[in-house]
């Protein structure tokens, strides 16, 4: 007979009610904890992605791009060899003229054909071998993160145009 009374109390609306608040619950404390999701997606106002960019940033591209994305001197002007120096990705750079696609692509890919002209030789390696795709992402997220709120703006736009 106790056996049939808690089946019966378990059925209760009171015990439904309760079963479904601490799923709810669960639910609720696992999506606010769970690491943000950023693959395929450049977010300046995640702050998780912004600072697992700046990490990566600091450790494989402040050695070329500057630790305050201020590029290498001159970085207009071809050296000796014929390349460009590191350009900044701050707001005085060109970085920002371009589609978040685009700067993933020649992060993961470096720079060379299609997203240069045939024979274009570039120091920028590629990186697809060192870092996964979520972390190219989480960098264009810390860089971006950098701009003034004008230039994120007219880049957000130019994103928008290119897909």
């Amino acid at each position: 007979m106790m056996e049939v009374e808690r089946r019966a109390r378990m059925r209760s609306p009171a015990g439904l009610a309760l079963g479904a608040a601490v799923i709810g619950l669960t639910a609720l404390v696992g999506w606010i904890l769970w690491p943000s999701t950023t693959t395929g997606r450049a977010d300046p106002d995640d702050p998780r992605q912004v600072a697992l960019g700046e990490t990566i940033y600091q450790r494989y591209c402040a050695s070329c791009h500057g630790a305050r994305l201020e590029g290498q001197p001159n970085w207009r002007a071809r050296k000796p060899d014929g390349r460009l120096p590191a350009p900044p990705h701050d707001a005085t750079g060109h970085t920002w003229h371009h589609p978040d696609e685009q700067l993933f692509r020649i992060t993961k890919s470096g720079l060379g054909p299609p997203l240069a002209p045939s024979g274009y030789e570039s120091d920028m390696p590629a990186f697809g071998g060192t870092l996964t795709d979520e972390q190219i992402w989480a960098v264009l997220a810390f860089i971006k993160s950098q701009w003034p709120a004008a230039i994120q703006a007219r880049q957000t736009r130019l994103n928008g145009a290119h897909r």
